[in-house]
């Protein structure tokens, strides 16, 4: 069966939803957002305005755009006439599960759906490293709709509802993933997977974590030279071959333990270590705890 890295990456973040609204925008208006590096999703329904974001370039976005940042931390969005300085302002609610920002008399120029998420999981420092800074979509309907049904189920209380949001937001995190432009390309996974070449040795690496893999190997499924392949791995992923396929089964073997259904020698196995002292000795290294002390932290936790 195929493996697909970026699923299972998005799998194991185990998303969940914070919050999501509809935000109207009037006047010369000007957002801080601290959002504590927790993942910020918004979709531009009218209008357009400019993103300001610490080390990245300002960019507009427009009625159809969709915006992801995976990692995001102090964050500016303000009106295309805003100036400077000054006139920052605070959300107000004006009904169930909307918002304004502006002056009541003023003209509305923009309405977007806004989501704030968390990912779950104790690896999720790790596993964003692997992905993006900043993801723009441009004229991608699906994600409209997908957010739609995020904020929709966010403001009910129906049967079954956190796992329908985890559910969707693992399909709106990958849509993005997938169809999005890198707005500041910097190291990702989600690079290494637009490079045919990379995707290859990746996708080798996630359907068979327990092989003992060589760069030289990894470099044959990309059909590389194993000098071209390890420079050109290390440059867009940002890890080297190995560094990565080691964090990636260290990610498994961390999912495995908190199952507390799988014995440790077979985790070892698992993960490419023929006994579980091997295992244990890199768990260690890598996490700074041994397995059995980090499965019962886990489910102490």
């Amino acid at each position: 069966m195929a493996i697909d890295p970026l699923a299972e990456i998005v799998t194991l973040l185990q998303p969940s939803a914070s919050f999501s609204k509809l935000v109207e925008y009037a006047g010369r208006w000007r957002i801080n957002r601290d959002v504590e590096g927790k993942p910020v999703f918004f979709a531009v329904l009218e209008g357009e305005c400019r993103v300001v974001a610490a080390g990245r370039p300002a960019f507009v976005v427009q009625a159809g755009d969709f915006v992801l940042s995976p990692s995001a931390s102090d964050q500016v969005i303000e009106s295309i006439d805003a100036p400077p300085h000054g006139i920052d302002m605070m959300p107000t609610q004006i009904g169930l599960g909307r918002f304004r920002v502006g002056a009541a008399n003023e003209p509305v120029n923009l309405r977007m759906q806004v989501g704030l998420c968390s990912f779950a999981s104790p690896d999720a420092a790790l596993l964003v490293s692997l992905l993006p800074a900043m993801i723009v979509a441009r004229g991608e309907p699906r994600l409209a709709q997908l957010l739609h049904l995020v904020g929709d189920e966010t403001r009910q209380s129906r049967p079954g509802r956190e796992l329908v949001l985890e559910r969707l937001l693992e399909v709106l995190l990958i849509e993005a993933l997938r169809c999005g432009t890198h707005i500041v390309p910097v190291p990702s996974v989600a690079r290494g997977l637009s490079d045919n070449r990379l995707a290859a040795a990746l996708r080798a690496m996630h359907a068979r974590p327990a092989y003992r893999w060589t760069v030289a190997e990894l470099a044959g499924e990309a059909a590389m030279s194993r000098s071209a392949f390890f420079a050109r791995f290390s440059r867009i992923v940002g890890l080297s071959p190995i560094e990565y396929l080691l964090a990636w089964r260290m990610a498994v073997a961390k999912r495995l333990l908190r199952s507390r259904e799988v014995a440790i020698e077979h985790i070892a196995a698992r993960v490419g270590y023929g006994s579980a002292s091997t295992f244990s000795t890199a768990f260690t290294r890598h996490v700074g705890t041994p397995p059995i002390r980090y499965a019962r932290a886990a489910i102490v936790g």
